[in-house]
């Protein structure tokens, strides 16, 4: 590997405006056909099969085909590399980590020099296209660093541009959508994250991005299923949202933008990326669903905003109609997401985010919100987002108590909280209460007393998981064009 070290370009967005014109943007335009890119993902395709888990060609006797390998590779993105002027600095640098790669026989990846040149969040216009080449791993889909290849395309509407610029900024921030890719994300994997790709030593990270058109596709079959089976009668802008890809896109990229940010805001009793530390898995249930839950609660706060200057006779801009507008939308999407996909999608070996489901589900239908009678799930939509905005308000609140707790304290009051909503698992040790010998011993014995499946599917759950598990597994590798 190189011994040299670039420093991190760190800094505000900026839109470069000598080369980003309406005509550049155009130049990439159909580029999933471009010979050059297929030749590319072909190539870095065939190469994953000679790479180890760490990214390594291991055998000798692969090298020889790896670098013809990386002869194509490096010859697609230098023909199709004017298709992307705005990533003429990127390019060139995978280019010469490709290269480096090769000449040192192909042993552990080192593309840092390559990752600190792509900065997607300088360029967050509406349209524009990225190529993305890099050794890496998939979130919920290849454990495995292998070469990926994608062309993605940037969400970023009016309407987010402006909350963004104000009272909702996030400027490392990056939403996509999936144009054409290589089989790591040919899985469930739905975001690009720096964190992922091979490189010698971890520089700050300065842009996440999350590719919202699977998002929103995964999020139109599965509800669209769900209220079938369940004979929900959906509201007609709910029933919109199942109906059109790019209006749900625009829902995902909103109510994500504010999720994301919020993990570094509010009263927090712990590093905001505590997904590094090691505590009982509820604990990171219940900070994903207080992102959620605070997008929800900011869309209430837009929506409601807007209607009463309607209401007043004032008129809207057609930007903050479509702030109100898809404020309404992003409390559907939060609900259904959570309650139809999030709670029985996965395993149930510490399954955070389907406790979060649960939770959900279990909140609203105590707060006699939502009812499932005669085999019917109905919602008093008039109370729905009070009672939702109520479950987020009870998380801030053991956030906020928990600055002056020991940890183990606030993970017990956590687990507290979960267990007056969701029953827990009738063998729980921590329902029991811990023994003394553990609560006075390190964190670790806490831990390692919480069972893989401490919250158990309730009974509606189960029925509905047997009914839904073909629908849910046919989302893997959907996109907005497939959906």
């Amino acid at each position: 590997m190189s011994s040299t070290t670039a420093d991190p370009i760190i800094g505000e967005p900026e839109v470069l405006e000598d080369e980003i014109t309406a005509s550049n943007i155009a130049l990439a335009d159909g580029v999933e056909t471009d010979p050059a890119w297929l030749a590319l993902k072909a190539a870095a395709t065939e190469l994953q099969g000679l790479q180890g888990k760490d990214g390594s060609v291991g055998e000798a006797d692969d090298h020889a085909r790896a670098g013809d390998l990386v002869d194509a590779i490096v010859a697609s993105i230098d023909a199709i590399a004017p298709r992307f002027p705005h990533e003429r600095e990127y390019l060139a640098a995978s280019v010469v980590d490709f290269r480096r790669w090769q000449a040192e026989a192909f042993g552990v990846p080192d593309f840092l020099d390559s990752l600190l040149a792509f900065q997607p969040q300088r360029h967050r216009i509406d349209g524009i296209r990225h190529l993305v080449v890099f050794p890496m791993v998939t979130q919920n889909g290849s454990p495995d660093r292998h070469v990926e290849a994608l062309v993605v395309e940037t969400i970023w509407p009016e309407f987010i541009a402006e909350l963004e610029a104000g009272d909702y900024g996030n400027k490392l921030f990056v939403s996509l959508r999936l144009v054409d890719f290589t089989p790591g994300y040919d899985t469930n994997s739905a975001v690009l994250f720096p964190e992922t790709v091979a490189m010698r030593e971890i520089p700050p990270f300065t842009w996440g991005a999350i590719f919202q058109d699977r998002e929103a596709a995964r999020y139109r079959r599965v509800v669209r299923a769900a209220s079938e089976i369940t004979k929900l009668d959906l509201p007609a802008d709910a029933a919109a949202l199942l109906d059109d890809q790019e209006l749900a896109e625009r829902t995902f990229v909103m109510w994500d933008i504010i999720h994301d940010r919020t993990h570094m805001r509010g009263d927090l009793p712990f590093d905001p990326f505590m997904i590094k530390q090691r505590m009982p898995f509820f604990l990171y249930s219940l900070e994903e669903l207080r992102c959620d839950l605070t997008a929800f609660r900011e869309s209430v706060k837009i929506q409601r905003t807007l209607d009463a200057r309607l209401a007043a006779g004032e008129t809207l801009t057609d930007v903050e109609e479509q702030m109100r507008s898809t404020g309404k939308l992003v409390q559907y999407a939060v609900i259904f997401d959570r309650i139809f996909r999030f709670a029985i999608t996965g395993s149930r070996v510490r399954n955070y985010d389907g406790l979060g489901g649960q939770l959900l589900f279990a909140w609203l239908h105590r707060k006699h919100v939502l009812e499932w009678t005669d085999v019917k799930l109905t919602f008093d939509w008039a109370a729905v987002p009070d009672a939702v905005v109520e479950l987020g308000d009870a998380i801030d609140e053991l956030y906020w108590k928990s600055i002056d707790r020991p940890k183990t304290v606030h993970w017990l009051a956590a687990y507290e909280l979960v267990t007056s909503v969701v029953t827990p698992n009738p063998a729980s040790m921590w329902a029991e209460g811990l023994p003394r010998e553990v609560l006075a011993g390190p964190p670790k014995g806490y831990t390692d007393l919480v069972m893989d499946d401490e919250f158990p599917l309730s009974m509606f759950f189960e029925a509905l998981d047997k009914k839904m598990k073909p629908v849910i597994e046919s989302t893997v590798g959907i996109t907005g064009a497939t959906a």
